[in-house]
Protein backbone atom coordinates (compact mmCIF):
# COMPACT_ATOMS: atom_id res chain seq x y z
CA UNK A 1 0.00 0.00 0.00
CA UNK A 2 1.52 3.75 -0.73
CA UNK A 3 1.98 5.87 1.83
CA UNK A 4 -0.24 8.87 0.80
CA UNK A 5 -0.97 10.24 4.19
CA UNK A 6 1.47 12.35 6.63
CA UNK A 7 0.96 13.64 9.81
CA UNK A 8 2.50 16.65 11.61
CA UNK A 9 1.78 17.49 14.96
CA UNK A 10 2.08 21.11 15.43
CA UNK A 11 -0.30 22.15 18.41
CA UNK A 12 2.74 23.05 20.90
CA UNK A 13 2.97 26.60 22.40
CA UNK A 14 6.78 26.74 21.72
CA UNK A 15 7.44 28.06 24.91
CA UNK A 16 11.41 28.32 24.51
CA UNK A 17 11.07 31.09 21.54
CA UNK A 18 8.60 33.52 24.13
CA UNK A 19 8.85 36.40 22.56
CA UNK A 20 9.04 35.62 19.06
CA UNK A 21 6.18 32.87 19.54
CA UNK A 22 3.96 35.05 21.86
CA UNK A 23 1.86 35.37 18.56
CA UNK A 24 2.97 33.37 15.91
CA UNK A 25 2.85 29.58 15.65
CA UNK A 26 6.34 28.46 16.47
CA UNK A 27 6.46 26.23 13.15
CA UNK A 28 5.82 29.37 11.18
CA UNK A 29 9.63 30.74 12.32
CA UNK A 30 11.71 31.53 9.09
CA UNK A 31 14.44 29.80 8.09
CA UNK A 32 16.34 31.89 5.97
CA UNK A 33 13.11 32.79 4.35
CA UNK A 34 11.35 29.81 4.46
CA UNK A 35 8.56 28.61 7.73
CA UNK A 36 9.70 25.96 9.05
CA UNK A 37 6.66 23.91 8.36
CA UNK A 38 6.92 24.56 4.41
CA UNK A 39 10.85 22.67 4.79
CA UNK A 40 8.65 20.18 6.47
CA UNK A 41 5.47 19.87 4.05
CA UNK A 42 8.04 19.86 0.96
CA UNK A 43 9.78 16.90 1.66
CA UNK A 44 6.89 15.09 2.35
CA UNK A 45 5.09 16.08 -1.10
CA UNK A 46 8.63 15.37 -2.70
CA UNK A 47 8.07 11.96 -1.16
CA UNK A 48 4.71 11.52 -2.72
CA UNK A 49 2.67 12.02 0.26
CA UNK A 50 -1.45 13.23 -1.14
CA UNK A 51 -2.53 13.89 1.89
CA UNK A 52 -1.00 16.57 4.90
CA UNK A 53 -3.06 16.14 8.46
CA UNK A 54 -2.04 19.01 10.53
CA UNK A 55 -2.70 18.57 14.00
CA UNK A 56 -2.94 22.23 15.42
CA UNK A 57 -4.03 23.74 18.52
CA UNK A 58 -4.70 27.20 19.42
CA UNK A 59 -3.30 30.38 18.09
CA UNK A 60 -2.08 28.14 14.73
CA UNK A 61 -4.03 30.13 12.20
CA UNK A 62 -0.94 31.97 10.37
CA UNK A 63 0.30 28.67 9.77
CA UNK A 64 -3.36 27.62 8.12
CA UNK A 65 -3.20 30.80 6.34
CA UNK A 66 0.60 29.72 4.70
CA UNK A 67 -1.59 27.53 3.38
CA UNK A 68 -4.49 29.05 1.65
CA UNK A 69 -4.73 31.59 -1.42
CA UNK A 70 -4.14 35.49 0.06
CA UNK A 71 -5.15 37.46 -2.99
CA UNK A 72 -4.40 40.38 -2.03
CA UNK A 73 -0.93 39.57 -1.42
CA UNK A 74 -0.89 37.80 -4.91
CA UNK A 75 -2.65 40.89 -6.48
CA UNK A 76 -0.08 42.98 -5.68
CA UNK A 77 2.41 41.32 -7.06
CA UNK A 78 0.86 40.79 -10.29
CA UNK A 79 0.22 44.75 -10.40
CA UNK A 80 4.22 45.40 -10.10
CA UNK A 81 5.37 42.42 -12.22
CA UNK A 82 6.62 40.30 -9.71
CA UNK A 83 6.65 37.08 -11.63
CA UNK A 84 8.74 35.12 -9.57
CA UNK A 85 7.38 35.85 -6.21
CA UNK A 86 4.05 35.51 -6.88
CA UNK A 87 4.95 32.16 -8.38
CA UNK A 88 6.34 31.15 -5.13
CA UNK A 89 3.28 31.76 -3.12
CA UNK A 90 1.00 30.31 -5.61
CA UNK A 91 2.93 27.25 -5.22
CA UNK A 92 2.52 27.41 -1.91
CA UNK A 93 -0.89 26.36 -1.67
CA UNK A 94 -2.15 22.67 -2.82
CA UNK A 95 -4.96 21.62 -4.39
CA UNK A 96 -8.22 22.02 -2.35
CA UNK A 97 -8.71 18.58 0.49
CA UNK A 98 -4.89 17.93 0.11
CA UNK A 99 -4.85 19.82 3.51
CA UNK A 100 -6.73 18.60 6.72
CA UNK A 101 -6.88 19.99 10.25
CA UNK A 102 -8.27 18.39 13.12
CA UNK A 103 -6.99 19.65 17.01
CA UNK A 104 -4.80 18.19 19.62
CA UNK A 105 -7.82 19.86 22.55
CA UNK A 106 -5.30 18.98 25.23
CA UNK A 107 -1.37 18.68 25.56
CA UNK A 108 -0.57 15.41 26.41
CA UNK A 109 2.21 14.53 24.25
CA UNK A 110 3.42 12.96 21.05
CA UNK A 111 1.49 10.07 21.06
CA UNK A 112 -1.69 11.75 21.57
CA UNK A 113 -1.11 13.90 18.90
CA UNK A 114 -0.84 11.58 16.57
CA UNK A 115 -3.46 9.63 18.03
CA UNK A 116 -5.45 12.50 17.03
CA UNK A 117 -5.44 12.22 13.55
CA UNK A 118 -6.59 8.51 13.85
CA UNK A 119 -10.13 8.43 11.90
CA UNK A 120 -8.57 10.90 9.22
CA UNK A 121 -5.43 7.85 8.54
CA UNK A 122 -8.09 5.62 8.38
CA UNK A 123 -6.51 1.65 8.36
CA UNK A 124 -3.20 2.50 6.49
CA UNK A 125 -0.15 3.43 7.07
CA UNK A 126 1.37 6.94 7.28
CA UNK A 127 4.20 9.21 7.61
CA UNK A 128 4.51 11.35 10.72
CA UNK A 129 7.01 14.69 10.66
CA UNK A 130 8.24 17.09 13.09
CA UNK A 131 9.20 20.03 11.51
CA UNK A 132 11.76 21.30 14.77
CA UNK A 133 13.92 18.64 12.67
CA UNK A 134 15.09 20.23 9.60
CA UNK A 135 17.24 17.82 7.98
CA UNK A 136 19.93 19.47 5.13
CA UNK A 137 20.79 16.54 2.92
CA UNK A 138 20.93 15.60 -0.27
CA UNK A 139 18.57 12.44 -0.23
CA UNK A 140 15.84 13.73 1.59
CA UNK A 141 14.69 11.59 4.13
CA UNK A 142 11.11 11.09 4.32
CA UNK A 143 11.70 9.73 0.41
CA UNK A 144 14.74 7.31 1.37
CA UNK A 145 12.50 5.89 3.80
CA UNK A 146 9.36 5.17 2.08
CA UNK A 147 11.96 3.04 -0.86
CA UNK A 148 12.50 1.22 2.59
CA UNK A 149 9.19 0.69 3.92
CA UNK A 150 8.28 -0.48 -0.10
CA UNK A 151 10.39 -2.81 0.54
CA UNK A 152 9.94 -3.95 4.70
CA UNK A 153 6.81 -3.53 4.94
CA UNK A 154 7.04 -2.23 8.19
CA UNK A 155 7.26 0.57 10.71
CA UNK A 156 10.71 2.54 10.18
CA UNK A 157 12.14 5.57 12.22
CA UNK A 158 14.79 7.71 11.56
CA UNK A 159 17.77 7.81 13.72
CA UNK A 160 20.60 9.27 14.25
CA UNK A 161 24.05 8.70 16.55
CA UNK A 162 23.88 11.16 19.50
CA UNK A 163 26.52 12.07 22.37
CA UNK A 164 26.27 9.96 25.18
CA UNK A 165 25.75 12.65 27.17
CA UNK A 166 22.95 13.57 25.23
CA UNK A 167 20.96 10.39 25.51
CA UNK A 168 18.45 11.59 28.00
CA UNK A 169 17.09 13.88 25.28
CA UNK A 170 15.92 11.10 22.72
CA UNK A 171 14.07 8.07 22.40
CA UNK A 172 17.39 5.78 22.77
CA UNK A 173 17.29 2.47 20.38
CA UNK A 174 18.69 -1.31 21.31
CA UNK A 175 19.18 -2.11 17.63
CA UNK A 176 20.51 -4.66 15.27
CA UNK A 177 22.47 -3.41 12.33
CA UNK A 178 21.36 -5.45 9.35
CA UNK A 179 22.83 -3.15 6.63
CA UNK A 180 24.71 -0.51 5.89
CA UNK A 181 22.23 2.06 7.46
CA UNK A 182 19.46 -0.13 8.55
CA UNK A 183 18.58 -1.54 11.79
CA UNK A 184 16.27 -4.01 13.54
CA UNK A 185 14.86 -2.26 16.30
CA UNK A 186 14.79 -4.73 19.95
CA UNK A 187 13.92 -2.49 22.33
CA UNK A 188 13.63 1.56 22.65
CA UNK A 189 13.52 3.99 25.76
CA UNK A 190 11.89 6.98 26.22
CA UNK A 191 14.77 9.82 27.58
CA UNK A 192 17.18 7.56 29.82
CA UNK A 193 19.98 8.84 31.56
CA UNK A 194 23.21 8.37 30.12
CA UNK A 195 24.16 5.36 31.91
CA UNK A 196 21.10 3.55 31.69
CA UNK A 197 20.98 3.96 27.87
CA UNK A 198 21.26 0.71 25.36
CA UNK A 199 23.10 2.83 22.76
CA UNK A 200 23.65 6.33 21.59
CA UNK A 201 21.34 5.50 18.93
CA UNK A 202 18.68 8.12 18.87
CA UNK A 203 15.11 8.90 17.04
CA UNK A 204 15.04 11.85 15.24
CA UNK A 205 11.41 13.09 13.81
CA UNK A 206 10.76 10.84 10.51
CA UNK A 207 8.30 7.68 10.94
CA UNK A 208 6.50 5.49 8.77
CA UNK A 209 3.88 3.72 10.69
CA UNK A 210 1.32 1.36 10.24
CA UNK A 211 -1.76 1.40 12.00
CA UNK A 212 -1.60 -0.86 14.34
CA UNK A 213 0.03 1.90 15.91
CA UNK A 214 -3.54 3.12 17.21
CA UNK A 215 -4.20 0.24 19.29
CA UNK A 216 -1.30 1.12 21.22
CA UNK A 217 -1.81 4.93 21.92
CA UNK A 218 -5.44 4.21 21.91
CA UNK A 219 -4.24 2.71 25.55
CA UNK A 220 -3.43 6.12 26.56
CA UNK A 221 -0.37 4.92 28.77
CA UNK A 222 1.71 7.89 30.15
CA UNK A 223 5.61 7.81 29.93
CA UNK A 224 8.67 10.31 30.13
CA UNK A 225 7.14 14.03 31.58
CA UNK A 226 3.80 12.29 32.58
CA UNK A 227 2.73 12.31 28.38
CA UNK A 228 1.72 10.05 26.08
CA UNK A 229 4.53 9.31 23.97
CA UNK A 230 5.36 7.85 20.95
CA UNK A 231 8.39 5.86 21.81
CA UNK A 232 6.23 3.73 23.95
CA UNK A 233 3.77 3.18 21.72
CA UNK A 234 6.62 1.74 19.43
CA UNK A 235 7.78 -0.28 22.12
CA UNK A 236 4.49 -1.99 22.44
CA UNK A 237 4.08 -2.36 18.66
CA UNK A 238 7.65 -4.16 18.72
CA UNK A 239 6.18 -6.99 20.23
CA UNK A 240 3.42 -8.16 17.67
CA UNK A 241 5.31 -6.80 14.08
CA UNK A 242 8.83 -5.43 13.47
CA UNK A 243 9.94 -1.94 13.50
CA UNK A 244 13.25 -0.51 11.92
CA UNK A 245 15.71 2.72 12.03
CA UNK A 246 16.77 4.14 8.87
CA UNK A 247 20.24 5.88 9.47
CA UNK A 248 19.98 8.63 7.08
CA UNK A 249 22.77 11.09 5.70
CA UNK A 250 22.79 14.38 6.32
CA UNK A 251 23.31 16.79 9.32
CA UNK A 252 20.02 17.29 11.48
CA UNK A 253 19.12 20.63 13.52
CA UNK A 254 16.95 20.78 16.57
CA UNK A 255 15.35 23.91 15.74
CA UNK A 256 13.18 23.45 18.86
CA UNK A 257 16.39 24.94 20.56
CA UNK A 258 17.42 28.46 19.95
CA UNK A 259 20.93 27.85 19.28
CA UNK A 260 20.03 24.69 16.86
CA UNK A 261 17.79 27.05 15.13
CA UNK A 262 20.60 29.79 14.56
CA UNK A 263 22.82 27.17 13.15
CA UNK A 264 20.39 25.89 10.73
CA UNK A 265 20.13 29.11 9.14
CA UNK A 266 23.45 29.82 8.96
CA UNK A 267 23.46 26.77 7.45
CA UNK A 268 20.76 27.05 4.82
CA UNK A 269 22.26 30.64 4.06
CA UNK A 270 25.42 29.26 3.23
CA UNK A 271 23.51 27.23 0.47
CA UNK A 272 22.12 30.21 -1.40
CA UNK A 273 24.08 31.58 -3.82
CA UNK A 274 23.27 35.16 -3.44
CA UNK A 275 24.40 35.25 0.07
CA UNK A 276 26.93 32.98 0.26
CA UNK A 277 30.08 35.40 -0.16
CA UNK A 278 28.54 37.88 2.24
CA UNK A 279 28.24 35.49 4.55
CA UNK A 280 31.61 33.67 4.47
CA UNK A 281 32.90 37.62 4.91
CA UNK A 282 31.43 38.26 7.48
CA UNK A 283 31.79 34.98 9.72
CA UNK A 284 35.30 35.50 9.14
CA UNK A 285 35.32 39.53 10.52
CA UNK A 286 33.51 38.39 13.57
CA UNK A 287 36.01 35.16 14.17
CA UNK A 288 38.81 37.84 14.93
CA UNK A 289 37.00 39.13 18.09
CA UNK A 290 36.96 35.33 19.82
Amino acid sequence: MKIKKAVFPVAGLGTRFIPATKAMAKEMLPVVDKPLIQYAVEEAFDAGIEQIIFVTGRGKKALEDHFDRCFEVELTLQNKGKKDLLKQIQELVPKTGTIVYTRQNEPLGLGHAIWCARDIVGDEPFAVLLADDLIQTNKPVLTEMVKKFDRFRASIAAVMEVEKDQTDKYGILDASQLEKNIFRINDMVEKPAPKDAPSNLAIVGRYILTPTIFKHLGKKKTGAGGEIQLTDAMKSLLKEQPVFGYKFEGTRFDCGDKAGFQMANLAFALERPDMRDKLIHFIKEIQKDF
